[in-house]
């Protein structure tokens, strides 16, 4: 008899992500395909991505009668994520109702002591082997002795040993068949499908307040060039998906087979384009192929500044100077890529003037798009000891970049904040001053850009506020 697994991710938004596109939950479709395969009826609810109610969600559970409701949490999205396994257990306290993703991996103690009813198991680390598993035992009626979950008993928590990494990631099934296309755009390309993709998986980096590398266990697994660039091929020729954005921390780790990757592109020809992030010595170690970015369809780089200070970065371990960024970015613009970097801020001895010095370097690196962010001490970050003295807030919820949760020595976190949003709205201000400087394709992009922050995004109400009469004039013309 099949039994029905019924994925959900949960409904939290905090204005950021949702702005630029409409995102299909990645993991989800990778795990949907290991089940599929295991002869599970299977089905995907994006609550998130349509915006969906807690109560939509109780009556698409209603509707489903699903033997099993699973979901996924970072950090931020945590409380949403249990309030959905909370309705399923209300609905039907005998679904078996599991949670992964990076926070439950690593907090699964404090989640399942606090919420063992909802919670019957957690999923640690990659999801696809681990899930088939575990309900394979369940349904069998055996004890769950899978390796990569935790789960509560009468007060008590129970880990099993880790997973092994999965060691050919060529072999993953997707479950594509599931994806609502129609829901997945990106939205500075009218009626685009957008995809997410992954071509590897892992960073081997010592960033101190990143989540990836634990998470990857410090280490890097790749798909090869063929199966990935077939799989993309597959999507657009099948699903008509023009734009796909490559998930990965670092797809670029392997300089011989990203080129291969690129040539194998360059040569397919096909009407995709592609948007990722890599890290900055990995542009600079690409400078003479840059060209090659550009043929294979590479329409935006993202790469991670993250301080205007050196001593901030040697303290994230970044393993980056100042400099190398300015080139890093120059590359991708000379190469007519949009250019992206983000800034993360909010450190304990974070001022004002520090804060004016990252907008300066913003400025110097010109990037089309730069973020500046709040740093969220995840509880299981590198860098939690240090920052722990300094959190006010520890609402989950609010770790999602923008909220700041530390509090400088010398700042409130209100003053921080509006700093922060200060910081944005100078650089972006300065940014579509000189807009008609801009090549054609990149004025259009950043007109596209500018319509969905000023309508879409948490910076809305700051990209309406006062404004040099040269912005004021760009908007009249163009976004009005």
């Amino acid at each position: 008899m099949f039994k029905n697994v019924l994925l959900i991710t949960p409904p939290y938004h905090c204005g950021v992500l949702e702005s630029a596109g409409t995102w299909m939950p990645l993991g989800m479709v990778y795990v949907a395909g290991s089940l599929q395969n295991a002869g599970y009826e299977v089905k995907i609810y994006d609550a998130m991505s349509m915006f969906h109610t807690l109560d939509d969600i109780r009556n698409h559970i209603k509707e489903f009668c699903p033997d099993v409701v699973g979901t996924a949490a970072y950090t931020s999205s945590l409380n949403d994520a249990i309030e959905v396994l909370r309705i399923a257990k209300e609905v039907n306290p005998e679904i078996i109702t599991l949670l992964g993703g990076i926070h439950p991996t690593f907090c699964f103690t404090e989640i399942l002591k606090k919420e063992g009813n909802t919670v019957d198991y957690i999923v640690r680390g990659e999801g696809e082997i681990t899930t088939t598993e575990l309900l394979d035992q369940v349904f069998a009626g055996k004890n769950p002795s899978a390796p990569g979950i935790a789960y509560a008993r009468g007060g008590k928590v129970t880990c099993t040993k880790e997973r092994p990494l999965i060691s050919d990631l060529d072999t993953l099934p997707a479950a594509w068949n599931l994806v609502e296309w129609q829901d997945y755009t990106f939205k500075t390309k009218k009626n685009s499908t957008l995809a997410v993709m992954s071509s590897s998986r892992g960073c081997t980096q010592k960033c101190t307040f990143c989540s990836q590398r634990l998470f990857w266990r410090q280490r890097w697994r790749a798909r090869s060039p063929e199966n990935f660039v077939s799989e993309l091929e597959y999507l657009n020729s099948t699903y008509g998906v023009d734009v796909a954005m490559i998930a990965d921390e670092t797809p670029t780790y392997d300089r011989k087979r990203w080129e291969k990757i690129l040539d194998l592109l360059i040569a397919k020809k096909l009407d995709l384009e592609i948007l990722m992030e890599t890290r900055v010595d990995d542009i600079l170690r690409d400078k003479e192929i840059m060209n090659k970015y550009a043929k294979a369809g590479i329409l935006h780089i993202y790469v991670g500044a993250e301080s205007a200070s050196q001593d901030t970065l040697d303290r994230y371990h970044k393993n980056l100077k100042i400099e190398q960024s300015k080139e890093a970015i120059d590359l991708i613009n000379k190469a007519g890529i949009i250019s992206e970097t983000s800034f993360v801020l909010g450190m304990p001895d974070e001022t004002p003037d520090s804060i004016e010095a990252a907008v300066k370097l913003a400025k110097y690196y010109n990037p089309d798009l730069a973020f500046f962010l709040a740093i969220a001490p995840w509880p299981y970050s590198d860098i939690y000891p240090e920052l722990a003295p300094y959190i006010e807030d520890f609402d989950y919820s609010k770790y999602n970049l923008i909220e700041p949760i530390i509090k400088p020595v010398n700042m409130t976190r209100e003053d921080l904040n509006k700093h922060l949003l200060r910081a944005f709205r100078e650089f972006y201000m300065d940014k579509l001053s000189k807009i008609e400087e801009m090549s054609e394709f990149k004025k259009n992009y950043m007109i596209e850009v500018t319509r969905l922050l000023i309508n879409d995004s948490y910076l809305s109400d700051q990209m309406k506020g006062e404004m040099p009469s040269s912005v004021k004039q760009f908007i009249k013309k163009y976004i009005n």
